[in-house]
C-alpha cells in the first residue's frame, strides 16, 4: 500500500499533480484509505453561507453567491463522494428554467462540484461512470472551474479539488484518453503474508469493538503527519526544478514513447511535490524515478487489450544515459599513474588496490576457483543407488478429442451491427436511442424537472394564449404548462452476447485462428462502442458461461485466448443457455437491450433431430424479439448452408469471416476498378 499512500500524500501536498487513480482487487481498502486522507488536510477558511466555500481571503468574483462581505469561519475539507449512477445535473448543479425564463432569476441549486471545492472529490468504481460524466469531471478538475450552460442562461464558479478515482480492472478498463487525465496511478493488491493479514483482521476487529479508542491510539501519528502536509506544502514554492532534473523527465517520456506533453507536466510536479515532501528544495534523480513510476504506467496502452504498466530496466537506462555528468577532475601534474602524495598507488594516502593475492577480505590468495559440482554427502544415494527416487508419474492424458488452444488471428476493423429500433439504454455509440446527447427529434411536456428547453416548442404552446393572460407589453407570459423539453437521438450502448462454437467441427487450426480473430476483432468494436460483452461456449454435451456479462472487454479477450476445442457440438444447448442468460439480464437492467452473436458452422451433432432442437431454441430467441448476428464458420468447396438456416429462424442477418471485414466491400471495389484499368490501358 506505499504507493497508494505516496499518491494521496503528494496530491494532498500538491492539488496541481492531477489526481490519482486507484486500480486493484476488490476488499483491498482503497476506499478506507481515501476517507483517512481528508482527516489528515488542513482545515480551511470559507465565507460564511456561501455555497460555494469562497476563500474569504480572495472570494471569487463570478461566485454566484456573490459580492461577499460576510467574516470568514474555519472548517474541515469536505470529502464529497460521488454515486455510480450520478446524474450531470446532480454533478455541475441544476438550474431552474421555467424561473429563468418566466421570472428572470437564476435559480441555481449547486452541484456535488461545488461541494467538493477547496476539498476532495473521491468517485468510487470510476470506470462504472459514463465516460461523459467522467469527462466532465476530469474538464474541472483541470480548469479549476465549473460552467453550467442551459439555452442561453449561464452559471459558473470555481471548482479547485483532490481528485481520487478508484476502480476494479475486472470489471472493465478506463479508455485511454480518459486515464491520461488522472495525474497518477497506482496498482494495489492484498499482502499475501499472513502475519500481515492477521494484523489488518486484528485491527479492524478492535476498531469495530471501540472506535473512539482505536482512533486514539494513532491520533498523535495523525497529527504529526497532517503537520508534515502542511509544512510541505508551505516549502512548495521554493523548490527549484533544475535543467539536469527537466532533462531526464523530458527523456523518460520521450523514451517511453507516451502521447502528448500532459505526463511531461505531471512528472514535473510530482517530482517538485516529492522533494517538497522529502523537507528538500532542489529536485534529485530519484524523486524523478519515483515521478515515472507513479505518472507514467497508464499512459503506456497502445490498444484496449494492453494492460498499464512501465519497465523499470527501461526507466534505469533512460536516466542513466541523460543523468548529469560530474565534470572531470583537473590532474594534478603528478604522471599518468596518480603516484605520489595524493594518488592511489603505494606511496599516497589513498585507498590501498587489492592486489593478485589479496583476494579480498578473507585473504585468499589469486582469483577464486569455480565452484564444481557439490561433493556427495554420505546420506545421498548415488544416481544408480536402489534408493533411487521413484519416477513421477506419467502425465494424465488429455482428454479425446480436446485441441489445445489456438492463438487469435490479427484483429480488424469490423462492420457495424445495431439492434433495430430506437432504445433508451445507457449512452453509447452503438444503436440508436434516446440520450441525453445527440440530435433534436422532437419536442414533449416534461415529466420532471425541465432540463433541456425546446424554445421554439415552448412559445408555440404559449403564443394563443397571450391575450387571455393578458398581455400588455413585449414580454411573453409563460405557465407551467407551456414549457416542452427537446427528445435527443443519440445511440446507444447494449449488451453483445457471443455464443461460440468450440466443438470439434470448429477445429481445424487455420480456421479456428480465423474464428478467433473475428470474435477479437467484435471485442474490440464493442469496447469502442461502450457495450457490456458476456460469452457462452457450447462444447462436448453442454454449453458453459465463459464470461458473465461485464464491461471489461480485456477479461473477455483473455477468456477467448485459452478457449480450447474439440468434442460433440450441442448447439441447441448453447442458444438455449443465450436464452436464460438474456432472461436474467432483462430483470437486472431493462433499458440494456441485447445483441446476439452466434458464431458457428450451423452443424449439430446427432443429425436432423438435434438441428430440429436448435431450431426450436433458436425460435424461443426470435420469439422475444432478441437481435441476432450469426457469423458464418462454415468453409471449403462443398457448403450446407445450415448457419443461414440457423439465422432465418433467429429472424438474424448471417455474414460470412470474409463479409465481417468492414474494409471487405471496399476493397472488392478497388480491385475491380485496378483491373478494369489495367484492360484498358492493354
Amino acid at each position: 500500500m506505499a504507493d497508494l499512500r505516496l499518491g494521496l500524500l503528494l496530491n494532498a501536498v500538491s492539488p496541481a499533480v492531477g489526481g490519482v487513480l486507484v486500480r486493484g482487487e476488490k476488499g483491498t481498502a482503497k476506499s478506507t484509505m481515501v476517507r483517512a486522507l481528508a482527516g489528515l488536510l488542513p482545515s480551511i477558511a470559507v465565507v460564511t453561507d456561501c455555497r460555494f466555500a469562497c476563500d474569504p481571503t480572495a472570494p471569487d468574483p463570478q461566485c454566484p453567491d456573490g459580492p461577499h462581505e460576510a467574516p470568514g469561519v474555519d472548517r474541515p475539507a469536505r470529502l464529497v463522494e460521488l454515486p455510480v449512477g450520478v446524474t450531470e445535473d446532480r454533478i455541475v448543479g441544476s438550474l431552474d428554467l421555467e424561473r429563468a425564463l418566466a421570472e428572470g432569476v437564476k435559480a441555481y441549486e449547486p452541484g456535488l462540484l461545488a461541494q467538493a471545492h477547496r476539498g476532495v472529490l473521491y468517485i468510487d468504481e470510476v470506470n462504472l461512470l459514463q465516460d461523459h460524466v467522467v469527462d466532465l469531471l476530469l474538464d474541472a478538475a483541470a480548469m479549476g472551474r465549473s460552467y453550467v450552460e442551459r439555452e442561453g442562461v449561464s452559471v459558473r464558479h470555481a471548482a479547485r479539488f483532490l481528485l481520487v478515482g478508484t476502480m476494479n480492472p475486472e470489471e472493465g478498463e478506463l479508455r485511454p484518453q480518459l486515464l491520461d487525465r488522472f495525474g497518477l496511478t497506482v496498482e494495489i493488491a492484498a499482502t499475501r503474508d499472513p502475519a500481515e493479514r492477521a494484523e489488518v483482521v486484528r485491527r479492524r476487529l478492535a476498531y469495530d469493538a471501540d472506535p473512539a479508542g482505536f482512533a486514539a491510539r494513532f491520533a498523535a501519528e495523525e497529527r504529526e503527519l497532517a503537520e508534515r502536509i502542511g509544512a510541505a506544502r508551505a516549502l512548495l514554492p521554493a523548490v527549484g526544478l533544475g535543467d539536469a532534473a527537466l532533462r531526464q523527465i523530458t527523456a523518460v517520456c520521450a523514451a517511453f514513447e507516451v502521447d502528448g506533453l500532459r505526463a511531461d507536466i505531471v512528472m514535473a510536479r510530482t517530482a517538485v511535490a516529492l522533494a517538497a515532501w522529502a523537507g528538500r528544495t532542489a529536485v534529485t534523480e530519484e524523486d524523478v524515478r519515483q515521478a515515472a513510476r507513479l505518472a507514467l504506467p497508464h499512459r503506456r496502452r497502445r490498444n484496449p487489450f494492453d494492460a498499464p504498466g512501465l519497465d523499470e530496466e527501461q526507466l534505469d537506462r533512460t536516466l542513466a544515459e541523460h543523468a548529469e555528468q560530474p565534470d572531470e577532475p583537473e590532474p594534478d601534474g603528478d604522471g599518468p599513474d596518480g603516484d605520489g602524495p595524493d594518488g592511489g598507488g603505494p606511496d599516497g594516502d589513498g585507498p590501498e588496490q587489492d592486489g593478485p593475492g589479496d583476494g579480498g577480505p578473507d585473504g585468499g590468495g589469486g582469483a577464486p576457483e569455480p565452484a564444481g559440482p557439490p561433493t556427495p554427502d554420505a546420506a545421498t544415494p548415488a544416481p544408480d543407488s536402489p534408493r533411487d527416487v521413484p519416477a513421477p508419474p506419467a502425465p494424465r492424458p488429455a482428454p479425446a478429442r480436446e485441441s489445445a488452444p489456438v492463438a487469435a488471428g490479427e484483429p480488424y476493423r469490423t462492420k457495424l451491427f445495431k439492434v433495430p429500433g430506437t432504445g433508451r439504454g445507457a449512452q453509447g455509440r452503438r444503436s440508436p436511442a434516446e440520450t441525453d446527447g445527440g440530435h433534436t427529434i422532437r419536442a414533449r411536456r416534461p415529466a420532471g424537472p425541465l432540463t433541456r428547453l425546446h424554445l421554439a416548442a415552448t412559445l408555440r404552446a404559449a403564443a394563443p394564449h397571450q391575450v387571455a393572460r393578458g398581455r400588455a407589453g413585449r414580454a411573453l407570459l409563460l405557465r407551467h404548462d407551456d414549457f416542452r423539453e427537446q427528445v435527443r437521438q443519440g445511440r446507444e450502448a447494449n449488451l453483445v452476447l457471443f455464443v461460440v462454437d468450440a466443438s470439434g467441427s470448429m477445429a481445424a487450426r487455420q480456421r479456428m485462428a480465423a474464428v478467433k480473430g473475428a470474435v477479437l476483432s467484435l471485442l474490440m468494436d464493442a469496447y469502442q462502442r461502450r457495450d457490456k460483452i458476456g460469452m457462452i461456449t457450447f462444447r462436448g454435451r453442454s454449453a458453459e458461461l465463459a464470461l458473465p456479462p461485464t464491461s471489461s472487454v480485456e477479461v473477455g479477450a483473455a477468456r477467448l485466448e485459452r478457449l480450447p476445442t474439440g468434442g460433440r457440438t450441442p448447439l441447441a444447448a448453447g442458444l438455449l443457455r443465450a436464452h436464460e442468460v438474456l432472461r436474467v439480464e432483462r430483470l437486472r437492467d431493462p433499458l440494456r437491450r441485447p445483441l446476439l452473436v452466434v458464431v458457428t458452422d450451423g452443424r449439430a451433432t446427432g443429425g436432423s433431430a438435434a438441428l430440429a432442437e436448435a431450431g426450436r431454441a433458436a425460435g424461443l430467441l426470435a420469439a422475444q424479439g432478441t437481435a441476432a448476428v450469426v457469423l458464418d464458420c462454415e468453409s471449403g468447396p462443398v457448403r450446407l448452408g445450415l448457419a443461414r438456416t440457423l439465422a432465418g429462424r433467429l429472424n438474424a442477418s448471417a455474414v460470412t469471416l470474409d463479409e465481417l471485414r468492414a474494409d471487405g466491400v471496399t476493397a472488392l471495389v478497388h480491385a475491380h476498378r485496378s483491373a478494369t484499368t489495367h484492360r484498358k490501358a492493354a
